[in-house]
């Protein structure tokens, strides 16, 4: 496989820009390529455009504008017939102004895995029904091994039967680590995942997480305010330099530490 094949993410010239009440927020990426299997962090505070950039490479959001947004779809892409028409093929890199909305609904529903920073489980559902659910909802069956690893190496195999109310926050977040990873897909970006719980909770559940990460090769990035904690984890880190322009405007452009 050659080098270009690694890439798992490649952005250029790419911009989001929003506008609510007469203030103008502008996020840029000048550049940024991201391999299979690295695990890399954004850091920056609140306001600087975090969670924006996961949306984005979440394939949520579209970019305002974009020279290049490629990303790679996996080998085992389970293609569907409606989808044979369009050529949309796996093991390649694809230009994401081109696929339509239903196909970038598919691509999050089997390639990407998130952990949001309150967890995001259903509340009417059980522990183990919370981490299966990505896996029904791709079609995958007898996933119950699968499961069973994914709990006791998070810790939470006493926790499958309850609803997310009666766990702690860090149980609710390693239930969410265990489903962003259930269906094996081939990114999980997390938001905060760590911030609900104290620091000694925190740096256990990141080594745990990108140690699963690594094991599965999956292409982790994370999204934090901690420096010290994630910087540890990633292999890089990048960092949001924010700016105003003009009395309303602010600019926050995405950059790779030193």
């Amino acid at each position: 496989m050659g080098q270009s094949d690694q890439i798992h993410y490649s952005l250029r010239q790419v911009s989001k820009t929003r506008q609510k009440g007469g203030v103008a927020f502008e996020l840029k990426i000048p550049a940024l390529r991201i391999r299979r299997g690295e695990c890399v962090a954004f850091i920056g505070q609140s306001g600087c455009g975090k969670s924006t950039l996961l949306d984005m490479l979440a394939l949520v959001l579209r970019p305002t504008e974009a020279d290049e947004f490629l990303f790679q779809i996996s080998a085992d892409y389970p293609a569907l017939p409606r989808f044979q028409a369009t050529s949309l093929n796996s093991a390649s890199l694809q230009e994401i102004a081109s696929l339509s909305d239903m196909q970038l609904a598919h691509i999050r529903r089997s390639q990407i895995g998130y952990v949001l920073q309150s967890g995001g489980l259903l509340p009417f559902l059980t522990v183990r029904d919370n981490i299966l659910l990505p896996c029904a909802l791709n079609g995958l069956a007898d996933q119950w091994e699968v499961l069973e690893i994914l709990a006791a190496r998070l810790n939470i195999s006493d926790q499958l039967t309850k609803k997310p109310r009666y766990l702690s926050g860090g149980q609710r977040q390693r239930a969410a680590i265990a489903r962003a990873l259930a269906h094996r897909p081939s990114v999980v970006l997390a938001d905060e995942p760590t911030a609900a719980v104290d620091r000694i909770n925190a740096g256990e559940i990141g080594r745990i997480f990108k140690s699963l990460a690594e094991e599965m090769g999956v292409t982790l990035l994370l999204a934090s305010h901690d420096q010290q904690m994630v910087s540890a984890t990633a292999d890089r880190v990048f960092v949001f330099q924010v700016k105003k322009i003009g009395p309303t405007g602010t600019r926050s452009t995405v950059i790779e530490s030193n």
